[in-house]
């Protein structure tokens, strides 16, 4: 007993699911969840680019060569302090975004501060102001003079 189909059959199109997609897709595309996955969207995409870089110390002798990879990062978002024998270099990157609709009106604006940084400790202290940097091609270069320590002569 076969049954000859004059068309199109409608429980072969019938989704018993398909209002429920509908819905479903309705609300993501709704302001504050689609702003919300656009947030989400914009994380996950960024490499992380400071959580932390990349350094070398070298010894030359006379002095000691510390070179950090900062690829993408103006020259105004390094600091670099120095206590005691201690040297830190921090970065800070921040990016606003503002999203405006036809009349000017901005509707959405957010903001992201990213910052990192590394701390070198030397054996000996470091004198601030023989300290020399140079930024070019993302690498920052710092040469730090050694200081001629007291040798301390032992007696029986």
């Amino acid at each position: 007993m076969s049954k000859k189909s004059d068309g199109p059959n409608y429980l072969d199109k019938w989704n018993p699911f398909e209002d429920l997609f509908r819905t479903v897709n309705h609300f993501m595309q709704e302001p504050p969840v689609r702003g919300f996955l656009q947030h989400m969207d914009e994380f996950f995409k960024q490499p992380f680019p400071h959580v932390s870089f990349p350094i070398d110390v070298k010894d030359t002798g006379d002095r000691q060569i510390v070179t950090a990879q900062l690829p993408g990062v103006k020259k105004e978002q390094i600091a670099i302090d120095i206590l005691g024998n201690h040297l830190t270099i921090s970065v800070k990157q921040q990016d606003i975004l503002t999203e405006e609709d036809d009349n000017n009106q901005i509707y959405r604006r957010s903001e992201s501060i990213q910052r990192s940084s590394r701390t070198i400790t030397f054996s000996h202290p470091i004198d601030e102001s023989k300290v020399k940097a140079s930024y070019q091609n993302g690498l920052l270069k710092i040469t730090i003079p050694k200081q001629p320590g007291k040798k301390i002569e032992i007696i029986e």
